[in-house]
Order: structure tokens, then sequence, then C-alpha cells
């Protein structure tokens, strides 16, 4: 009996993979059947596009229609990649990752979006489409294939001679399976905006074909990444904008991966600290979060000590470091580690500690080489210190 349990529990397994179960459970892999969970599925197919431009030369771009018959067509100048690796039916053609399960593309740290089930791919994007067409310029020549439902109607075919590379999906979410099939160009935009600002130099357009009065378009690229982010945080609440915004890029093999930060401090009360796990936002914070704020309490005290401004058990507390501060901490993991279900919380416990230094360390060199700036973020801190809770 125990030996038949096992068999139907590795059976149940297997099933669970499997297309039939993706569209049974469409919730678990996009979040929802809403308009969130349709933004979600637009998401994974728009993060596939980008990591392959992250991976191939820099200055790449991402474009994405939402067509006039309800269909979104995303489009990369992406590195070459083959409908099928010859000989290797698990290998890293495009057919394979259409049809080859869940498990083909998880984890790496250039993931720009990841689902709450943290899968980002082309596998259930298929499996929740009514249609989805697959073009690759590879080799000098142009191929297509179109599924149905996550089923192939043909192999590849060849088009014709094309020049360059890169990859086209274009896809129409099952009106079956959606509450809704009309995504918001308002709510795509901000997150490809969002995207663009965390991985630097990246192109991403969007362009809506469906409005009556006419087509409608943005377009996002950001030299300057996340201190271009933080400069618009700072913008948006109302700021006065320090020319010069503090950032750093930092790899860490003790935590797998890089970190990338920028801060600036204004004449307000009010504190904007965002972080970001592989392009993902976590809302709810975590070890990134902590870590960035154990080094910015750690970097002012030292200066601090350092210019005789605080002595004996004189301590700093975070809250008083945090007026006025807006940053955003972005980590890109090759492992990351969420708590919760919904893929907001970084629980990587290394991470704290590796992010800790590297700000304790960066601030404070920029505190010693820039000491007008150091006085007019220090100074302000320290009355804080002293200031009423109330004020």
């Amino acid at each position: 009996m125990r030996e038949k349990r096992l068999r139907y529990g590795a059976v149940g397994i297997e099933a669970l993979e499997g297309r039939e179960a993706v569209r049974q459970r469409p919730g678990m892999w996009v979040g929802s059947t809403s308009g969130r969970g349709l933004h979600e599925l637009v998401g994974q197919v728009v993060g596939w596009s980008v990591n392959r431009v992250l991976a191939g030369r820099e200055g790449g771009s991402v474009d994405v229609t939402l067509t006039h018959d309800g269909g979104v067509r995303v489009a990369d100048d992406g590195p070459e990649v083959p409908f099928a690796a010859d000989g290797d039916i698990g290998g890293s053609g495009l057919e394979a990752l259409l049809t080859g399960g869940p498990t083909t593309e998880r984890g790496g740290r250039r993931i720009a979006q990841v689902s709450p089930g943290g899968y980002a791919g082309l596998f259930v994007p298929n499996v929740l489409s009514s249609r989805l067409t697959a073009e690759v310029r590879h080799g000098g020549t142009r191929r297509v294939q179109e599924y149905a439902r996550g089923v192939a109607a043909a192999r590849p075919v060849a088009t014709g001679p094309a020049s360059g590379s890169g990859t086209v999906i274009a896809f129409w979410p099952d009106a079956e399976l959606f509450e809704t099939t009309r995504c918001s160009f308002a709510v795509l935009a901000e997150r490809f905006r969002q995207v663009a600002f965390l991985n630097r130099g990246l192109g991403i357009s969007l362009t809506d074909e469906r409005p009556a009065g006419g087509t409608r378009a943005v377009f996002f690229r950001f030299p300057d990444g996340v201190r271009d982010f933080v400069a618009a945080l700072d913008a948006e609440k109302g700021g006065f904008s320090h020319p010069d915004v503090f950032g750093f890029e930092h790899e860490d093999p003790r935590m797998a991966g890089t970190m990338e930060v920028a801060l600036l401090w204004n004449g307000s009360h009010r504190e904007r600290v965002r972080g970001f796990a592989n392009s993902r936002a976590t809302r709810q914070g975590g070890t990134h979060l902590d870590g960035f704020r154990d080094g910015v309490v750690a970097a002012v005290t030292a200066y601090a000590r350092g210019q005789g401004l605080l002595t004996g058990d004189d301590a700093l507390c975070a809250d008083r470091i945090g007026d006025g501060l807006t940053a955003v901490v972005s980590v890109k993991l090759d492992h990351p580690e969420y708590l919760g279900a919904t893929h907001e919380l970084l629980g990587n416990t290394e991470v704290r500690g590796c992010v800790g230094e590297a700000v304790r360390e960066h601030l404070g060199n920029w505190f010693e080489e820039q000491p007008k700036s150091a006085a007019e973020v220090v100074d302000p801190i320290l009355r804080n210190r002293w200031a009423p809770e109330d004020r």
C-alpha cells in the first residue's frame, strides 16, 4: 500500500507540470484570472525578451504592441535562438521553451519579471493563450510557428530571408480563462518604465493600436539606471533634488548576485525607499532593505564619530536617518528566496550582511570624498536626533 501511494504521488506531481494542469488552475501561474493576472501574463513574455536582450549586446530593446484585435506582440533584438536544438529534445530551442513545461527556465539574476509562482518564460503564456505565433530570425532566415492553447498547429515554417537576429512573440490571452483580456496601457507603461530604470540602457517601448482616435506610444530608456529612478522618485514627492545622486554597483559572490543602490536626502521629512529583487518590487521589504538601512546607519554613525559629532555611547536610529531619504535598492540574485505567497518579501539571509557592508563602505567613502555634501546630510540628521517625536 505504501509503495502504491508513492507511485500515485509521483504521477500526480508529473501531471501538475502539464499543459492541462496549467489551464485548470491558471491562477497558480499568473496570480489570478483578473486584470492583475492578465498583466502578469504579459510580463512573463516581456521578461523573457528582456532577459535575451540583457544577455546580448548593450543598448538592446524590446517593443511591445497592444494590437487592435486584442493581441499582444513582443519583439526583441536579442541574440539568435533556433526553433529547435539539433538532436537535443530538451535543448534551448524556442520550440522547447514554448512546450517544454514550467521548469524550463527558472531563476537567474537577469530575470526582469518574475511571476507569483517564481516562473518567467514562454510555456505558461503559450498554454494560457487561445493563439500564439512565434517568429525567429536565425541564420539569415525567418521562421514562424503557430500554436493554439499550447499545442503546435504545425512545424516551424521558413517564410523568407532575414537580417540580424531577434524574436517576435504574438499572443491572444484566452477569453475562456481570463475575466478580461483587455490590457491597461497605463498599468503596463508603469511596469515597463520600472523595468527600464532597473536595467540601465535597456530600451522598452509600448504602442497601443486600439484607440479609435489613433495610436499612442511611450518609450523608456535610462542611461543612469537606478540613479535616474531616484531622481524621478524625488521629483514625484516634491523634493529639492540633489544635483548629484549617490549610487554604486557591487557584486558579492557570498549572495550569488549583484546589487545596485542609489540614494539622496532632501529637505523633507518623508522617507521613500523602494526595494527590488530581480527587477520585481518587494513591497513588503526583505533582507536587502534591512541591510541597506544597517549600512546607512553605520556609515552616518562612523562619519559623525570621526568628526567628533558623536561621542561615547551616542547612537543614531534608522528612523531619524531616514527623514528625507529617497533610495532604490535593487538586487539580482541567482537564487532568490521569498517569504509568503506573493513574492513581495525577500528572505535570503546572506543578502542583509552583504548589502549592509557594501552600503557602509561606499557611502562612507563618499562622505570622506565629499565633505561638504556629507555635512549637508549628517548635520540635519544629528539635529533631528534630538528633535521632539511629535514635530
